[in-house]
């Protein structure tokens, strides 16, 4: 069956966030003087969030203003302007004498008829009846769950609201012990209310999950309970609603884990059509301490750089092995193949792995697969060449003739599975399509754990098992995400899957890296329809190493110039607006060469590096395998009838590898094979600039220049070898700007 969030799968209409509201708190007595002017003020007069309102304190979570993505969270008025006051209201009359007495009469056939009063506040769970009681139907809170005092024994769940109201806070965990979980919270009203918040989890225990906000026009998922000791966070409660906000998920606790990793924070819940994902939760801290900082690149302003600060450009492949058992090196790539690419000028692979080898069955890590993995980035390390871990899927997974999440991640709902074609697949497969809704909403897997939980917890062991490698370049968290069933909404430009889905998961699986690795790169994509042409909505990923990852091909095949040069335009956008690198993790993947080089041409421009897709087309079930390649077969040396040369000679083109400074333009005209490039001596941190004489260092494959290559310089000096395959250039004193140029010496 279809959860109650993919119902509203084609409404999403985002209109922006703002941080989650709390319920209100017990008022006085109905007929208190001050009821009047504290209940009903805040409906007809602006609210000043300074002021204590009815007894809430608005400072701090009251902003009707802007929010993520610079839009107004209509949640927040709702709450403030009508919830609050209605609730405060309804609150008072059930807790006043005379409203009490009028209820009992009023409830007394309800009880008879249904075991539950029609307005009322559920009772608080109890150690004989752990779990609070059901508001009434119409009005009432529901009971907050039993805080266990027993090692072993789990919080009491809270009671879910009717109509119009809040749900119960779950009850905490006992101190200790295996299933001291905390108790989730009730869910709030049908029509309006809040889901009570998780409670928290004993020692190596989950924080509750927090209630779901299920009312149709308004509600607001309650906040996951807290971890305990070495616990994970309870994911925040879902919004049904139109208006809806999803709870935020709750901070993992600190100490050891049974699994020896960080506890993790929990998801933040789904939001409602036109509301707001709740936050993630944050991680924990093991008893040894925090991770130490890794080692290799890292970021600095809008740049890769290494640990001494230098600007790092990749230029590179993509090598991955899409069919079990989804290795690398499955294929026969092997020493031979890394000594080709580093005698070509590569300095980069995007190596692919498949979260169906990673975690063949839910909670199962697949350390083998993680080895068979780590085979192939030592094979490259041992010729200077760096990896890029790549967590890739194509059509979500084999389930669709794809590659990608494992079967037991892949939910169709049972609906229809037509094998289309790859890429038409996405828009027109509605078991596919379902797939990627239950991934995005975090529905659970069959142990009851969330699917988006599921991918941080394999994301956090895939990181630390690579941690403080020099050789890997970073974590790319997935390849080409898909929106599921609200495609055509994106199509149509509602931001709602790039700011309220998208952007809440990358601050999930980048907080699950951050657990374990504080510095390695984080790769992030845009939906796969940034490559048509729509721009991105991404939020800003909460992190400090984050790089804006895309592809650039000419999906139309008109206009390849101008469609290329707009995507990569397109990223330029985005990744300047938030001050952080980019990088063209595919390009290529055809036997047109002329529009290959139109595509390094863009990148040059943009002064992004890149990985060619692909190294060989082996076992690329989804891709265009017979004319991808620059290798036809790697279990084959890389000579003769195996290499396409006429590719290999355009991918082959100069480039700045290591820059001590800042680029400022690079570019290669193939018709005369001139390169020129330029770089101010400043750092990239903007901490100051370099002494003269750092060097700098440029790929010149020799593929281009078969009969040497001459250079001129301002502002710097050659220091290499003459013809050599990397040209060293080494800055002058008091140049603050140094220009290089390459042309192919005159032949003799």
């Amino acid at each position: 069956m279809i959860g109650h969030r993919a119902r509203l799968a084609g409404l999403s209409v985002a209109l922006g966030a703002v941080p989650l509201l709390v319920a209100p708190s017990a008022r006085a007595d109905l007929f208190d003087a001050d009821w009047f002017s504290e209940l009903v003020a805040p409906v007809v007069a602006p609210v000043d969030p300074g002021v204590a309102v009815a007894g809430v304190d608005l400072a701090g979570w009251f902003d009707p203003g802007p929010a993520a993505g610079g839009v107004v969270d209509p949640a927040a008025l709702l709450e403030q302007y009508l919830y609050l006051p209605l609730h405060g209201l309804i609150s008072d009359w059930i807790h006043s004498d005379f409203g009490s007495q009028v209820n009992e009469a009023i409830n007394a056939p309800f009880v008879l008829l249904t075991g539950r009063g029609l307005i009322g506040d559920g009772a608080d769970g109890t150690e004989t009846t752990p779990s609070g009681g059901a508001g009434g139907w119409l009005f009432g809170d529901g009971g907050a769950g039993w805080d266990s005092a027993y090692p072993g024994l789990a919080g009491g769940n809270g009671g879910d609201a009717g109509l119009f109201g809040n749900g119960g806070a779950g009850g905490d965990g006992g101190a200790s012990g295996v299933g001291t979980v905390g108790g989730h919270g009730g869910a709030g009203g049908w029509l309006m209310g809040i889901g009570g918040a998780g409670g928290s989890g004993g020692a190596g225990s989950a924080g509750g999950a927090g209630g779901s906000g299920d009312g149709w026009l308004f509600g607001i998922g309650g906040h996951g309970g807290v971890g305990g000791s070495g616990g994970n966070g309870g994911d925040g409660g879902d919004a049904l609603g139109l208006f809806g906000r999803g709870g935020d998920g709750g901070n993992a606790g600190d100490g050891d884990t049974a699994w020896g990793l960080p506890a993790l924070g929990g998801a933040g819940g789904v939001g409602g059509p036109m509301g707001i994902h709740g936050a993630a939760g944050h991680f924990g801290t093991l008893d040894s301490g925090p991770p130490t900082s890794g080692a290799g690149l890292t970021t600095s302003g809008s740049w890769l750089t290494d640990s001494d600060g230098k600007v790092v450009i990749l230029h590179g492949v993509n090598q991955m092995y899409k069919i079990a058992p989804y290795e690398p090196g499955a294929g026969g790539f092997n020493d031979e193949d890394a000594a080709f690419l580093a005698a070509n000028g590569f300095n980069a692979v995007r190596v692919g792995v498949i979260w169906a080898g990673v975690e063949p069955q839910p909670g199962v890590i697949n350390y083998a697969y993680l080895d068979s993995v780590n085979a192939t980035v030592q094979t490259l390390a041992r010729h200077g060449i760096v990896s890029i871990i790549d967590m890739h899927q194509d059509d979500y997974s084999s389930v669709f003739r794809g590659e990608g999440a494992p079967e037991w991640a892949t939910q169709t709902g049972g609906l229809p599975n037509p094998d289309i074609a790859f890429g038409i697949n996405y828009a027109l497969n509605p078991a596919m399509n379902r797939a990627w809704d239950a991934f995005w909403w975090n529905e659970k897997a069959p142990d009851g754990i969330g699917l988006q939980n599921h991918y941080a917890l394999m994301y956090q062991h895939v990181a630390n098992y690579f941690k403080g490698d020099p050789n890997v370049a970073g974590y790319e968290i997935i390849n080409e995400p898909w929106q599921g069933s609200t495609w055509l909404s994106t199509v149509l430009g509602n931001p709602h899957f790039d700011q309220q889905m998208m952007t809440p998961f990358y601050n999930q699986i980048a907080s699950a890296i951050r657990s374990v690795d504080p510095t390695a790169p984080i790769y992030f994509e845009p939906n796969v329809l940034f490559n048509e042409g729509i721009p991105t909505h991404l939020g800003a990923i909460d992190d400090s190493h984050a790089v804006f990852a895309f592809h650039d091909y000419c999906i139309f095949g008109v206009a390849c110039d101008q469609y290329l040069n707009m995507i990569v335009d397109n990223a330029k956008n985005y990744a300047g607006a938030h001050g952080i690198p980019m990088f063209m993790s595919e390009m290529g993947g055809a036997d047109n060469i002329g529009y290959t080089s139109l595509t390094q041409q863009a990148a040059d421009k943009g002064m992004v590096g890149w990985t060619y897709w692909a190294y060989t087309g082996q076992a690329d079930i989804t891709g265009n395998p017979e004319h991808e390649g620059i290798v036809v077969d790697p279990g084959r040396p890389p000579v003769g009838d195996n290499v396409d040369y006429a590719k290999l000679e355009t991918l082959t083109q100069p480039y700045p590898e290591l820059v001590a400074g800042t680029p400022t333009s690079w570019s290669y005209d193939a018709a005369t094979g001139t390169f020129q490039f330029s770089y101010l001596i400043d750092r990239a941190d903007g901490s100051g600039a370099f002494a003269a004489g750092s060097h700098t260092t440029i790929a010149v494959p020799g593929i281009q220049y078969p009969n040497g290559y001459q250079v001129s310089v301002n502002g710097g000096h050659v220091v290499s070898s003459p013809g050599a395959g990397q040209l060293v250039i080494a800055s002058d004193t008091g140049a603050s700007t140094v220009s290089v140029v390459i042309r192919p010496a005159a032949a003799g």
